[in-house]
């Protein structure tokens, strides 16, 4: 990624997950941020954030958004897309919102209005019952604290399943390195499994993901767990993938 930055021309554009990569899972280190700031401001890099899984990465709001906050304090050339449909649970309404960082207030003034020349063509007045629901809980002390306690529940939930698949297949024998179930983070993992095993999933388990092996991890829990590991390890166990 770093050789592709450095080669690519200056100015730009490049698009970052703040945190929970999906669909890799794997985010950069804090040092490895800083490295691609670097690069980026060395090229003078233009740089989109999508932040869509603030919370499900660490449960901490704050470590969650350290690429974030290291960019906004070190370069200009940033926007922010956030969405709180997944970190609030409200996938129906789809609310987020939409932030520039500007170098003035007159570069502010023109971003402004250039937004709302693109945005009246689309859908002029967005969905305002979801935003709602995060304005009351942002709004009150009470809530945004019971907010804070329920990433840390769901992020840990997320681990956990992470970690009982892992120890599962290692139980059953299962001979292969699971270990980047666990190293990667987020709502979704790469498995590693090939097309064959993935039909073989669909077709004798009933237990989907897309063709390249990706899985939710929030699929996941206590009650279905020991089935998926199973059927995971009677695809592999034996086998390359």
């Amino acid at each position: 990624m770093k050789a592709d930055m450095k080669a690519a021309p200056k100015n730009s554009i490049f698009l970052f997950h703040v945190c929970a990569h999906n669909p890799t899972g794997v985010d950069p280190s804090q040092a490895q941020w800083n490295e691609i700031l670097d690069i980026v401001k060395t090229n003078n890099l233009f740089c989109g954030f999508d932040s869509a899984y603030q919370g499900f990465a660490s449960g901490d709001l704050e470590k969650d958004s350290y690429s974030l906050r290291l960019f906004s304090q070190n370069t200009d050339n940033i926007v922010l897309f956030q969405s709180f449909a997944k970190n609030f649970g409200i996938y129906g309404e789809r609310a987020g919102c939409f932030s520039v960082v500007t170098g003035s207030s007159t570069e502010a003034e023109l971003v402004q209005s250039r937004i709302k020349q693109i945005a009246r063509p689309i859908y002029s007045n967005p969905p305002i019952h979801g935003a709602r629901i995060v304005d009351i809980i942002l709004g009150d002390k009470e809530l945004t604290k019971m907010w804070h306690a329920d990433l840390k529940m769901m992020s840990g939930r997320i681990l956990q399943m992470r970690t009982g698949l892992k120890k599962a297949l290692k139980d059953l024998g299962n001979e292969h390195n699971w270990d980047h179930l666990t190293n990667q983070i987020g709502m979704f993992a790469y498995t590693g499994l090939n097309t064959d095993q993935v039909n073989e999933l669909r077709e004798k388990y009933a237990i989907y993901m897309t063709m390249d092996g990706r899985i939710s991890i929030c699929g996941l829990n206590t009650k279905n767990l020991a089935y998926i590991a199973d059927a995971f390890h009677k695809v592999t166990h034996g086998k390359n993938f």
